[in-house]
C-alpha cells in the first residue's frame, strides 16, 4: 500500500486526490491516535485562503467530532500559528488544511502533536493502518458525547501577541514591502507591522479563495522586486500560501534567499551568544556559499537531507537553535516548533534595524555560487527510479567526476509533487544550466 502521508502531510488535488472522506477519515484517526488516554480531548484546527479550505475543513471536523473530540477552530492562520497555537491552548493536537506553496488546485492536511511538532513516520503510519482498515477500531461518539466545534475569535490576535513580545527592537526607520501570497498572512503581517509601527507596503494581500500563490509570494519575486525599487523600500519580504517561509530582496530588488537570511541570523544569534554550539541546521540543498561563509565565520554546520522535518530532528537531537532551507523554511526553535515565515520576516527586518546598513550589504555577507536547478514532471510511480536507470546513472556519475571539487550534482525526487529535482552547482552559469538541462531531458525521456 502507498503512503499515505508525505514528506509534509497529506496533499493532493482537492476533492479528488484529496476527497471530503479522505478529510473525514484523516479526522476520526488523527483524533483516535492523538488523543489517546485524554480526558476532554481538544484538537485545534485552521487552514489557509483555498477555495476548498472550507469544504475540506467541514469533512475534518465532522470526522473530530465523531470521535468524541472538541474542536478549536482558528479560521485562517498560518501554519507555525497552528503550531503556537495548539500549545498556548492546551489542546491535544493541531491540524492544519494547506498547501503551502502549491497551486490553488491543490490542499493538504498536516498534524501537529500536542507540543507543536510534526508528526514522527511511526505515528502517520498508526494513523493510515486505521484509515486503511476503514476505521473500524474507532469509536462512534453518540448523544452528548459527540464533540462540539469552538470559534476561537481571538486566535489572530493571540498570535500578533506572541510575535510582539519576542521584539526588543524598534523598526520605525525601516520601510518594508509585503509579498502576502493571498494566503494566510495577508491578514497577520500587515497587522503586525502597523503594531511595531513600520512603515510597509503590501501586495497580493487581498484572497479571494482562487488567487493563492498565483504568480505571488515566495515562489515569484519579480513583483515585489519591481515594487521594492518603485516605492524606494529598504527591503521586501515574501511569504507562501501558508506564511511558513519567507524570502527577502533587497533595496536594489535582488533575491535574498534562504541561504543569505541563515547566514544573516546565525551571524546575529552568535553575537547574542544564542546560538547553540555555535551551530547552523542545513540541507543538502544549501548552496556551497554558505559552507565557506560559516568556515569563516567559526560557524558550524549540520546538513541534512531535503525538509524541514529532517532538519527539526536534527535540531532537537541536538539542542541546536536556528536551522532552514533555501527555500526559506526557518525554524527558531527557542521560539517555535516549526518554521515561521512572519518570524523570520520580523527577525530580518530587526538586522537591518540593528546594523544600520542597506539590505545588500547585510545579505553581502554570503556570497552564492552559480546554482541551476530544474524541475522534470514524471509518473508517480517513476520518480524514485531514476538511480535504477542505467543511462541516467551513467549520467550522473559523469556529472559527478566533472564537478568534484568545483561544484556538485544533486537529484532528487519531491516529496510533495510528481517531480524529480536536477540541481547543480559550478563556478560557470552557462555549463551548469546546459548539463542540468542535458540530465533533466533524459529524465524526463526514460521515466514518463
Amino acid at each position: 500500500m502507498q503512503r499515505l502521508f508525505g514528506t509534509d502531510g497529506v496533499r493532493g488535488i482537492a476533492g479528488t486526490g484529496l476527497s471530503c472522506q479522505m478529510a473525514y477519515d484523516l479526522g476520526r484517526a488523527g483524533a483516535h491516535v492523538l488523543t489517546d488516554g485524554a480526558h476532554h480531548p481538544k484538537i485545534l484546527v485552521g487552514r489557509d485562503t483555498r477555495i476548498s479550505g472550507q469544504m475540506l475543513e467541514s469533512a475534518l471536523c465532522a470526522g473530530i467530532c465523531s470521535t468524541g473530540a472538541k474542536v478549536l477552530l482558528v479560521d485562517v492562520m498560518p501554519t507555525p500559528a497552528i503550531a503556537y497555537l495548539t500549545r498556548k491552548y492546551n489542546a491535544d493536537a493541531g491540524v492544519v488544511i494547506s498547501a503551502s506553496h502549491n497551486p490553488m488546485e491543490y490542499n493538504g492536511i498536516k498534524f501537529f502533536n500536542s507540543k507543536g511538532y510534526k508528526l514522527s513516520d511511526e505515528i502517520e503510519d498508526r494513523i493510515q493502518s486505521i484509515i486503511d482498515n476503514g476505521c473500524r477500531e474507532v469509536e462512534v461518539a453518540t448523544g452528548a458525547h459527540v464533540g462540539g466545534i469552538e470559534d476561537m475569535k481571538h486566535a489572530e490576535d493571540d498570535y500578533i501577541d506572541y510575535l510582539v513580545s519576542l521584539n526588543n527592537t524598534d523598526l520605525s526607520t525601516i520601510k518594508v514591502a509585503i509579498d502576502c501570497a493571498n494566503g494566510a498572512a495577508s491578514s497577520i503581517a500587515p497587522k503586525l507591522l502597523d503594531r511595531l509601527n513600520v512603515q510597509y507596503v503590501a501586495i497580493f494581500d487581498h484572497p479571494n479563495g482562487i488567487n493563492i500563490n498565483d504568480n505571488c509570494g515566495s515562489t515569484h519575486m519579480e513583483n515585489l522586486s519591481a515594487l521594492v525599487r518603485d516605492t524606494k523600500c529598504d527591503i521586501g519580504l515574501a511569504f507562501d500560501g501558508d506564511a511558513d517561509r519567507m524570502l527577502a530582496v533587497d533595496e536594489n530588488g535582488e533575491l535574498i534567499d534562504g541561504d543569505q537570511i541563515m547566514a544573516i541570523f546565525a551571524r546575529e544569534m552568535m553575537k547574542d551568544n544564542t546560538l547553540k554550539d555555535n551551530t547552523l541546521v542545513a540541507t543538502v540543498m544549501s548552496n556551497l556559499g554558505l559552507t565557506i561563509f560559516a568556515r569563516e565565520a567559526g560557524i558550524n554546520m549540520e546538513v541534512t537531507k531535503v525538509g524541514d522535518r529532517y532538519v527539526l530532528e536534527k535540531m532537537i537531537e541536538k539542542g541546536y537553535s536556528l536551522g532552514g532551507e533555501q527555500s526559506g523554511h526557518i525554524i527558531f526553535l527557542n521560539d517555535n516548533t516549526t518554521g515561521d515565515g512572519v518570524l523570520s520576516g520580523l527577525r530580518l527586518l530587526e538586522a537591518l534595524a540593528k546594523n544600520s546598513c542597506q539590505s545588500s550589504k547585510l545579505s553581502g555577507i554570503m556570497s552564492r555560487l552559480p546554482q541551476v536547478l530544474v524541475n522534470v514532471t514524471v509518473s508517480e510511480k517513476k520518480k524514485h527510479e531514476y538511480g535504477n536507470d542505467k543511462e541516467i546513472a551513467d549520467r550522473i556519475d559523469s556529472l559527478d567526476k566533472k564537478y568534484a571539487g568545483s561544484g556538485r550534482v544533486l537529484i532528487r525526487p519531491s516529496g510533495t509533487e510528481n517531480l524529480v529535482r536536477v540541481m547543480i552547482e559550478g563556478v560557470d552559469q552557462d555549463v551548469i544550466k546546459q548539463d542540468a538541462e542535458s540530465l533533466a531531458e533524459l529524465i524526463k525521456k526514460n521515466l514518463v
